[in-house]
C-alpha cells in the first residue's frame, strides 16, 4: 500500500478536518452499518478489513485511512448493492481491503472515510496488530579466523511481541551468557582452536527462530620472525616462526619472492620478468629454506604462508633482502699493450659479461721473460702508461687485465705481448666519395627490377595465352597474325577461369547459364562462420537495379579432374531448380582463382538469413542474456516447416544426410528453411546411397543402419528429423547427454532412445519415436510427419504474439554462443580443417570431441557430394 500524491492527501485531510466534528458528533446521522475489525497475525500472512454503509442515491466512493492518512489502495475493492429498484433507492456499499504479507509498517489504526452531500463521514477504527515467531534482522555470517584469535559475531531479531531474547550454541550446544555483557546481539569469542559452528536462537512469547549456521574455520597464524639466515651472491637461506595452528598440524609453507625493481629476470637463467610472484612449496619442518640461483648483488621481497589442512595461514608482510656482490663473470675487452720507446700504452674495454655488483676499478699484470710479475691497482681507468726501466728493451713482456669488485678479481685476459709502436696516418680521401658497396648495392636493386618486369611479362603473356586466341589466320592469306581477343573473365583481379576454357561439354554449358555469377559483381564483407569444408562470409551481390545481401560460401577443399568440376557443375544446376519456401535455394555459383595448380576454387551463393541458424535461436533464447520463452505453438511451427522443406527434397530424390537443428535457418518471417546440403545425395538409381570414402559424419543425428553400414536413405533423414525435433522441444539440448560418440551405436542397439523432454507433449514425443523405430520401414514419411504436426498445431490455441522476437543477430560479432553462418554453410566450428580432396585419409578412427566420427572407406576414389554439398550425376552413387 503507498500514499496518494501530497496536494490530494492535503485537501482531503482539509475537508475531514472541518466536517468531521460536525458528523462524529451524531452518530446516529453516521451511514456506517459496519465497521473495520480487529486483526493479529504473523508477519507474511494476508488479513483482510471490511466496511458497510447504506446511503440514498449514487453511492459513493470509500477511501481508507491507516493512522490518519489515506491510503492509495491498490487491493482495496467495493461492492454496491441495490436495496430498491430505481437507482436513487438506498444502497448498500460494501468496501474490502486486502493486505498482502503483513510487515511492521503495515500495523496501525484503519478507518474508512466517504463524502456525502457535502459531509465527511469516519467509520469506527480497526487495529492490525503483528505478532508471531522472531524475525531475524540479522544472523551470524561464516568466518575464517586464525587460531587463538579473538572475533566477533552478530545475530540481531526482533517481534513483535517482544521482547526477543537471543540465546547462543557453540556446535549446537548453548553458551553460558557471560557475566557483565549486556549486549546479546554480539557474541565475543576469545579464540578457538579448532573449526567450530555457531548459532543464535530468538525467543519471544510466540515461541524460538532459529538462525543460519555459521561455519567459524580456523586457519594457522600469520608466520612471524622470517629473517636471512646466510646471504651468497646467489642464494639466500632464509628462515621463520610458525604461527599456532589449533588441533590442526601444518602440512607445508609456501615462500613467494619478486624481484623489488623492474630489473629483468628473477633467477638466474631467465631472461623475463615473471608477471606474478614466484612461489615456492616447502615442507615443514624445518621451517627454513635455501633460495638458490639468484640474480648476485640484487634485491628481493619475500613473504612466507603456511597451510594446515583447513586452509593457508595470513601471508607475513614483505621482507627486503639482497644477495651479496659476486666478482665479474669475465675479463676486460680488446686489450692492447704498444711500446713507444721507454713506455708502454695498455688500452682495454669494459667487460661484456655481467660484473654482478658494482665495479670498484682494475688490476693490470705485466712480466718479462726473466722478470718477476708486477701488479698494479689502476682504479678505474681504462688504460695505462707503463715506464720501461733500463736502456735494454724487455724481452717478451706481455700484459694481462682483471677487473675487481667488493667480492674480489674477476678472471685475467689472455696475457697480450708487447707489440712496437706502428703511427697511423689518414688515407687520402678518394675523388668519388661513395664506398664501392654503394655502387655494388644500386646494381643489384636495378638487376632485380628488371627481372621482377620481367616475370611479370611473362605471367601476362601466358595468361593471354590460356584465356585468350592470340594467333588467328587472316580471311585475305591465310597467315598467322597476332589479333588477341581476351574472353569474358568473371574477376578481372584473379585468374579466374571461364566456362570456355574450362573444357566442359556444350550441353552442361547451356545449363549453367542461369547459375553462373559474375565473380567481380560479389563484393566480400567479415566472416559470419567457419568449419571444416569452407567458410561462410557476408557479401553483396551487384544487379542489375539493385544490391542483394547474400552469404557467399567458399569451399577449403581443391577441384583435381575436370569430372570432379563437371560433377559439381552439374550438382549446381540441381539445386538451381529448389523452389520451396522451407528449402534453402541457391542464387549461383563462381570461381575464383587457387594458388595450386588445377581447376579454379567453387564459391557458393545463397540469400542471407537475418536471424541465424535453428540452433543458435533456440540456444539463446534459453541461455541469453534476456532469456525468453518460446511457446509450444512456435516450436511446432518450426518442426512442421522443416517437414515441409524434407518432403519436398524427397520428392526430388535428395538425401540429405546432415539433417539437424544447427542446418536449418530462420529467415525474415520466422519460418525454417532446410539449409547446409554439405553431406547431401541425389539418388539417381535405387532408393538408397552407400558412403564409399572416409567423411567425418554427425554421429548423434544418424540412423543406428547408417552407423552400422554406411547405407543412406530417406527413412535415415525421417531418423535425423526425429532427433531434430527433440533439439527443438530442448530448446538446443545436446542429444544423448553423458554419451559419448563411440558409444552412441552400442547405446542404440541396446534399445536406448532420447527421453522425453520436460513439458513436450506426449503427442510430439509419440512421432519422435516412430522416426527412431529400429526398421526404417516401420518409420513414417515426410508427408505423414508433416500431416500430423500440422495437425497437432491446429489443435493448440492460438499463441500470444511475443512483445518481441528473439534475433540471433549475425552482425555484432560471434558470443559464445556463435551462430553458424548466415546461410548455414558454416560447419561446426569444433572441427579441425579437411583434407584437400585430392589426398587420401587412410585411418579409420573415431573423435569423441565434437559431432563427427571418421567412417571407415571401402571404395577408392574421391565422392564429389559427401564433401562440396550437390548431389552427384549418374554413375557417381557410390563414390567409384
Amino acid at each position: 500500500m503507498g500514499r496518494v500524491p501530497l496536494a490530494w492527501c492535503l485537501a482531503l485531510c482539509c475537508c475531514w478536518r472541518y466536517a468531521a466534528p460536525k458528523d462524529t458528533q451524531t452518530e446516529v446521522d453516521s451511514p456506517f452499518v459496519g465497521n473495520p475489525g480487529n486483526i493479529t497475525g504473523a508477519r507474511g500472512l494476508t488479513g483482510t478489513l471490511r466496511c458497510e454503509l447504506q446511503v440514498q442515491g449514487e453511492p459513493p466512493e470509500v477511501m481508507w485511512l491507516q493512522d490518519g492518512q489515506i491510503l492509495d489502495l491498490a487491493d482495496n475493492t467495493q461492492t454496491q448493492v441495490p436495496l430498491g429498484e430505481d437507482w436513487q433507492d438506498e444502497w448498500k456499499v460494501i468496501s474490502q481491503l486486502r493486505i498482502s504479507a503483513l510487515q511492521l509498517t503495515d500495523a496501525g489504526k484503519y478507518q474508512c472515510v466517504v463524502h456525502l452531500a457535502g459531509r465527511t463521514f469516519v467509520s469506527q477504527p480497526g487495529f492490525v496488530k503483528l505478532e508471531g515467531l522472531p524475525y531475524f534482522l540479522e544472523e551470524p555470517e561464516d568466518k575464517a579466523v586464525p587460531a587463538n584469535t579473538p572475533f566477533n559475531l552478530s545475530c540481531q531479531a526482533q517481534g513483535p511481541p517482544e521482547p526477543v531474547n537471543l540465546l547462543w550454541l557453540q556446535d549446537a550446544v548453548p553458551l553460558v551468557p557471560v557475566p557483565g555483557h549486556s549486549s546479546q546481539h554480539s557474541l565475543q569469542v576469545p579464540g578457538l582452536n579448532k573449526t567450530s559452528s555457531f548459532s543464535c536462537e530468538a525467543h519471544n512469547a510466540k515461541g524460538v527462530t532459529t538462525s543460519r549456521t555459521a561455519t567459524i574455520t580456523v586457519l594457522p597464524q600469520r608466520p612471524h620472525n622470517l629473517h636471512v639466515v646466510s646471504r651468497q651472491p646467489t642464494e639466500l637461506e632464509v628462515a621463520w616462526t610458525p604461527g599456532l595452528s589449533g588441533i590442526y598440524p601444518l602440512t607445508h609453507c609456501n615462500l613467494q619472492a619478486v624481484l623489488s625493481d623492474n630489473r629483468v629476470g628473477l633467477w638466474l637463467g631467465e631472461p623475463d620478468p615473471p608477471e606474478e610472484p614466484i612461489t615456492l612449496q616447502v615442507s615443514v619442518p624445518p621451517h627454513q629454506l635455501r633460495l638458490e640461483k639468484l640474480l648476485p648483488h640484487t634485491p628481493y621481497h619475500i613473504r612466507v604462508s603456511c597451510t594446515s589442512s583447513q586452509g593457508p595461514s595470513p601471508w607475513t608482510h614483505w621482507l627486503p633482502v639482497e644477495t651479496t656482490e659476486g666478482v665479474p663473470l669475465g675479463p676486460p675487452e680488446n686489450v692492447s699493450a704498444m711500446r713507444n720507446g721507454s713506455q708502454a700504452l695498455v688500452r682495454w674495454q669494459e667487460p661484456r659479461v655481467p660484473l654482478q655488483g658494482i665495479l670498484l676499478g682494475y688490476r693490470l699484470a705485466y712480466r718479462g721473460q726473466d722478470t718477476p710479475e708486477v701488479l698494479m691497482d689502476i682504479g678505474l681507468k681504462r688504460e695505462v702508461t707503463l715506464e720501461l726501466r733500463g736502456d735494454r728493451p724487455v724481452a717478451n713482456l706481455t700484459v694481462s687485465v682483471a677487473a675487481y669488485t667488493s667480492a674480489g678479481d674477476g678472471p685475467w685476459s689472455f696475457p697480450v705481448p708487447l707489440e712496437p709502436w706502428r703511427p697511423v696516418s689518414e688515407p687520402p680521401s678518394p675523388a668519388f666519395s661513395w664506398p664501392w658497396w654503394y655502387v655494388l648495392l644500386g646494381a643489384v636493386v636495378a638487376a632485380a627490377c628488371v627481372l621482377i618486369l620481367a616475370l611479370f611479362l611473362v605471367h601476362r603473356r601466358k595468361k593471354e595465352t590460356r584465356y585468350g586466341e592470340v594467333f588467328e589466320p587472316t580471311v585475305e592469306r591465310g597467315e598467322l597474325v597476332v589479333r588477341y581477343r581476351v574472353r569474358k573473365s568473371y574477376s578481372r583481379r584473379t585468374t579466374e577461369a571461364t566456362l570456355n576454357s574450362l573444357g566442359i561439354s556444350e550441353e552442361l554449358k547451356e545449363k549453367l547459364r542461369d547459375v553462373m555469377v559474375d565473380r567481380h559483381k560479389v563484393a566480400l564483407g567479415k566472416t559470419l562462420g567457419e568449419g571444416e569444408f569452407g567458410a561462410v562470409m557476408e557479401g553483396q551481390l551487384n544487379q542489375d537495379d539493385s544490391i542483394l545481401k547474400v552469404a557467399v560460401k567458399t569451399m577449403k577443399i581443391a577441384i583435381c579432374t575436370r569430372s570432379e568440376l563437371e560433377d559439381f557443375l552439374s550438382e549446381a544446376v540441381c539445386m538451381k531448380e529448389f523452389d520451396h519456401p522451407n528449402v534453402m535455394r541457391l542464387i549461383g555459383v563462381c570461381f575464383q582463382g587457387s594458388d595450386r595448380e588445377g581447376f579454379p576454387e567453387p564459391v557458393v551463393i545463397l540469400p542471407f538469413m537475418k536471424h541465424g541458424d535453428l540452433h543458435s535461436f533456440l540456444l539463446y533464447s534459453r541461455l541469453g542474456d534476456q532469456p525468453v520463452f518460446l511457446p509450444t505453438q512456435m516450436l511446432v511451427k518450426f518442426m512442421a516447416d522443416i517437414a515441409s522443406g524434407m518432403e519436398y527434397l524427397s520428392t526430388k530424390r535428395f538425401i540429405h544426410r546432415d539433417l539437424a537443428a544447427r542446418n536449418c535457418m530462420l529467415n525474415e518471417n520466422m519460418s525454417v528453411c532446410v539449409a547446409d546440403f554439405g553431406l547431401s545425395k541425389k539418388i539417381y538409381n535405387g532408393d538408397y546411397y552407400r558412403q564409399g570414402r572416409i567423411a567425418k559424419m554427425p554421429v548423434k543425428w544418424i540412423a543406428i543402419e547408417s552407423l552400422a553400414d554406411r547405407v543412406y536413405t530417406t527413412k535415415s533423414d525421417v531418423w535425423s528429423f526425429g532427433v531434430t525435433m527433440w533439439e527443438i522441444a530442448t530448446r538446443g539440448q545436446t542429444p544423448y547427454p553423458g554419451v559419448e560418440n563411440s558409444e552412441i551405436y552400442d547405446y542404440l542397439r541396446q534399445g536406448n532412445r532420447l527421453k522425453q523432454p520436460v513439458d513436450c507433449l506426449d503427442g510430439l514425443y509419440a512421432l519422435m519415436s516412430q522416426c527412431w523405430e529400429l526398421n526404417p520401414r516401420d518409420r513414417p514419411s515426410f508427408a505423414e510427419l508433416r500431416e500430423e504436426l500440422e495437425n497437432t498445431l491446429k489443435a493448440l490455441p492460438p499463441a500470444q504474439e511475443p512483445e518481441e522476437i528473439l534475433y540471433v543477430n549475425m552482425d555484432e560479432g560471434r558470443s559464445h554462443l556463435e551462430p553458424r553462418g548466415a546461410a548455414g554453410g558454416a560447419d561446426p566450428p569444433d572441427q579441425p580443417d579437411s583434407k584437400d580432396s585430392c589426398s587420401c585419409l587412410t585411418a579409420a578412427e573415431v573423435h569423441s570431441a565434437g559431432r563427427y566420427v571418421l567412417c571407415p572407406s571401402t571404395a577408392p576414389g574421391p565422392t564429389l557430394s559427401a564433401d562440396r554439398g550437390f548431389p552427384a550425376p549418374p554413375g557417381q552413387e557410390d563414390g567409384a
